[in-house]
């Protein structure tokens, strides 16, 4: 446990806590600094405050800084694919079937074990340094923050949309042009697990245009520019091209005229949504330079495209 005392300055009188500690405190999240106060890690005077409540200048601030955060997340031996690596941030290429982190269902197992066996410093960031989420069955990029500056910082990128991120899909529809869907989305109301688009729902868009055209089907790229759960699974189905493996959004499996044994199988056979994080790039959190990575096609997808290119020829 590390103890920080901070002296509130005069000019910071009748600032919200919260926000004279963000400020005083600009390695650390806002929502962090807020979790403390609220956990009573953050005592003004050796009394308890909100994060709304007002300060005064010259008041004292003992600060708590519990490192260890995911003690009840375990180190586990499980392979990542690490794309690239410094002091400061980690980008893996995740494979599909593996959970982000640990949550209900899926305590053991999951990309923030096998990262705090990794790297067991990651235990002193809130989820292990992870900054963003991949669906279990999403393939691809990932960004992960290896100390509480980088951490603060990649989450902002993420919340201002500076981190770009390309996908590619494999899609059910000849899609004939691309475009933008800019429609909010939240819970589904009918069915808790999913997502819909929905007016009371969160800004989400997607941009997107096809790469290969097929009889039936389409491979797709698409770009984030929110981060919602599920966004380009619910977007492209709200446009009439679900993703081939998808029975969330997509419903069951459906199959073109004259389809040939091979295509059926294939189709059958594909037990995810055929969705990849193909490119990501974002501004380094400490040198500042523009970085960019790509990550090909997982081999279930390049096989499914073989398929299609067969039925079409």
């Amino acid at each position: 446990m590390e103890t920080l005392t901070i002296i509130i300055p005069e000019r910071m009188t009748g600032y919200r806590l919260d926000v004279a500690l963000s400020e005083m405190l600009p390695d650390y999240s806002r929502s962090k600094i807020t979790a403390w106060i609220k956990s009573g890690d953050a005592l003004v005077n050796n009394k308890a405050f909100k994060p709304k409540d007002k300060v005064n200048g010259s008041q004292m601030v003992m600060l708590s800084l519990n490192k260890k955060q995911n003690n009840e997340w375990s180190a586990e031996n499980i392979a990542l694919n690490i794309v690239f690596e410094d002091e400061d941030i980690i980008v893996i290429n995740k494979q599909f079937g593996i959970v982000t982190h640990p949550g209900a269902g899926n305590w053991t197992g999951t990309l923030a074990n096998a990262l705090l066996y990794y790297d067991s410093s990651l235990s002193k960031l809130d989820r292990a340094g992870i900054v963003h989420r991949l669906d279990k069955n999403t393939s691809g990029l990932m960004v992960i923050a290896r100390n509480e500056k980088s951490q603060k910082y990649l989450v902002e990128q993420l919340q201002s949309h500076l981190v770009d991120r390309e996908y590619s899909a494999i899609v059910y529809g000849h899609m004939i042009a691309g475009g933008t869907v800019d429609e909010p989305i939240g819970r589904d109301p009918k069915d808790r697990v999913k997502q819909a688009v929905s007016m009371s729902g969160k800004d989400a868009t997607t941009h997107y245009r096809a790469i290969d055209r097929f009889k039936s089907h389409t491979h797709v790229k698409a770009v984030l520019e929110t981060g919602r759960t599920h966004q380009i699974r619910v977007h492209l189905s709200y446009v009439g091209h679900s993703l081939i493996g998808d029975p969330m959004y997509g419903g069951r499996v459906r199959f073109p005229k004259k389809a040939s044994e091979e295509l059926k199988e294939a189709l059958l056979n594909f037990k995810r949504q055929a969705l990849h994080s193909k490119k990501l790039t974002l501004t380094h959190p400490i040198s500042g330079e523009s970085m960019s990575w790509k990550a090909p096609l997982p081999d279930d997808m390049l096989e499914l495209l073989e398929v299609l290119k067969k039925f079409d020829s």
